[in-house]
């Protein structure tokens, strides 16, 4: 089982090689975007999107209502640890 954790896409920083940077629970990491750019969502309309992150990779675009659901059980889970 793998675990994806809910980011927005804050910024591209390397459209050759698919870099963004996303903003996951208020820290900054680079991921790779290939998983979810193609001809009808290039790269540069990545910015602002809801992705899941697994291992640095964004695997796809959710919509900001299910990120903000996930974001919130990954919340009340840690709080139970």
């Amino acid at each position: 089982m793998c675990l994806g954790i809910p980011g927005q896409i804050t910024e591209i920083t390397d459209i050759t090689n698919k870099l963004a940077m996303v903003n996951i629970a208020g820290v900054k990491r680079q991921v790779n975007i290939a998983c979810i750019v193609d001809e009808t969502h290039p790269i540069k309309s990545c910015v602002g999107d809801w992705v899941l992150v697994h291992v640095g990779f964004a695997m796809n675009r959710i919509d900001e209502a299910e990120a903000a659901e996930t974001l919130e059980i990954l919340q009340q889970l840690a709080a139970i640890q």
